[in-house]
Formats: structure tokens, C-alpha cells, sequence
């Protein structure tokens, strides 16, 4: 049995919402001769009737009006992958996992729009190691610890500082700063996928007890709750202020590198401008 082409499908689609063979054909710019072979083609690789032909009308028969439901949605979504694959550089989908580029966000969004203004820049935030890149939910992505995966490309575009999060009720919310030593001995909570703290960051004789979460959501809810502290890259404290948490710099650990990411063979055409902005930006700010 031969596969459905498209071509059938926009025929079928055409013959119900015409109403007749003849305006189908109008319709699709082919002879009614045309119409009624690629119809009849499709019902003979389905193997059932679509529609009832009269002298006055056509109506699709029970199994037809599935068909045609399920033609539409394929079609919309053929129509909107064409749409997609030629957006090209109208359209700029960076990912992030976390918290995008923390403090500088706005100036970058502004930036960006200001200097490209027939792209549109879309912040997509994907809990995922590569930030949607891998997933195809964007075109860049903003990561902060190294991929491994030798698809993608990435270069260091900034430093942040680890910030220490407590519930502000915590005796740690009363310093100024504190310690990694400080931390040996509460539970800190991670997320393995995507966040930046591994109990790695300790020395072996210092390591905490750690809890996973699953997002950030979930991750300043426990902490909001007193239920662990958390390790993580200063933008997160300007992209999630929260009230019952308080965030307060870690003095003695290295500092989070902060990437831009995308694939090797086949970069954005974006990715060079995007580079230098973020660059920019975390020089100066």
C-alpha cells in the first residue's frame, strides 16, 4: 500500500469544504478529472470510503469526518513547519534553564531590539542540560556548566558570583556573607539536570547532604519552607526575588561561568551578534 501524500489530503479537505468536485478543482488550480483520480487514490490507500457522491452534493461519510479532522491538523502543521524553517532570522529563540542572564536581561532584551529590530527575540526557558537546545525548542540557549554533548558549541560570555539562598528566618539570612564551611552539615538542595551546585564544590571532608528538586519552582518553595538552602548563580536572586528568601554571596567559592550555546553545524545566523551583545553586557555591567 502506497503512503497518503499531501497532495490527497488538500484534495480531500478542498471536495468538503467546496462542496463539490468542480469547485475543489477551481480551488486547487487542477481539472475535476484530477480531483476525483487523487481522491479515489486516497481512498484506495486507506481502504475505506470517504465521501458520498450525489447529483446535487458531496458529504463525507462517518469515517470521512475523522479523516478530514485528522487532514486539517496535518496540514496546519506541515503549513506551520514551512513557516518555522523559513522564520529564519525573523525570529531569535534563546533557551535558558534557570534564570536567562540574571541582571542584564532587560538591557539585553532592549539591546537586541534596538540594534536588530526585524528579529524578534523570544526568552524561552526549557528545564533541560542543553536549555531546549537538544529538543529543538531553540535556536540558543544560555547554560551554566559545560555540555558535554559534542553537537553543540559553546563560549563563556560572563562570570557570576554563588549566592548561598536560606529562608529568611535562618540563622544564615543574619550574615553578610558566608562560608562553603558554613554549609557542612544542612541539606542543600540541587537539581541535578540543570543546576550549577554538585556537592563537588566541597572539599570530601566538607560535603553537605543533598536533596534533588526539579525546578526552580520547586527549588524556592522548599527553601521559602526551611527545608534545605540552596547554592546557585547570582542571577537567579534577580530573576526570582521572592519574599521569605534572602540570598547572600558565598565568599570562598569559584564563581559560575555563564555559556552561550548552539549547534556546531549549523549556528544561527544570529549567533555571532548574540555572542558579542551578552559579552558586552557582562563586561561593562
Amino acid at each position: 500500500m502506497d503512503g497518503v501524500e499531501l497532495r490527497q489530503l488538500r484534495c480531500l479537505v478542498a471536495i468538503v469544504d467546496e462542496g463539490t468536485f468542480t469547485d475543489a478543482a477551481i480551488v486547487l488550480g487542477v481539472s475535476q478529472a484530477a480531483v476525483s483520480r487523487t481522491l479515489a487514490g486516497l481512498e484506495r490507500t486507506l481502504g475505506v470510503r470517504l465521501l458520498r457522491r450525489t447529483s446535487r452534493e458531496v458529504t463525507p461519510t462517518a469515517t470521512g469526518l475523522r479523516v478530514v479532522e485528522r487532514a486539517r491538523r496535518v496540514l496546519a502543521d506541515v503549513a506551520g513547519l514551512v513557516e518555522e524553517a523559513a522564520a529564519g532570522p525573523a525570529r531569535l529563540r534563546i533557551g535558558y534553564a534557570w534564570s536567562a542572564v540574571g541582571r542584564h536581561t532587560v538591557a539585553f532584551q532592549r539591546g537586541w531590539h534596538a540594534a536588530h529590530p526585524a528579529t524578534d527575540l523570544h526568552l524561552i526557558r526549557v528545564n533541560s542540560p542543553s536549555a531546549g537546545l537538544g529538543e529543538g525548542a531553540c535556536d540558543l540557549a544560555v547554560v551554566r556548566r559545560p555540555l558535554v554533548d559534542r553537537r553543540f558549541d559553546t563560549a563563556i560570555v560572563g562570570l557570576e558570583r554563588r549566592l548561598c539562598a536560606t529562608a529568611a528566618d535562618d540563622p544564615l539570612a543574619r550574615r553578610r556573607s558566608v562560608r562553603l564551611a558554613d554549609l557542612t552539615g544542612r541539606t542543600v538542595l540541587t537539581d541535578r539536570r540543570t543546576g550549577t551546585t554538585t556537592p563537588e564544590l566541597w572539599p570530601p571532608e566538607l560535603r553537605p547532604a543533598v536533596e534533588e528538586t526539579h525546578s526552580v519552582d520547586d527549588w524556592l518553595t522548599e527553601i521559602a519552607a526551611g527545608r534545605g538552602i540552596g547554592v546557585t548563580a547570582e542571577s537567579t536572586a534577580h530573576q526570582y526575588p521572592r519574599p521569605g528568601i534572602v540570598y547572600r554571596p558565598v565568599r570562598d567559592a569559584e564563581p559560575v561561568a555563564v555559556r552561550l550555546a548552539w549547534w556546531r553545524d549549523d549556528p544561527h545566523p544570529a549567533q555571532q551578534a548574540v555572542l558579542e551583545l551578552l559579552s558586552e553586557l557582562y563586561r561593562t555591567g
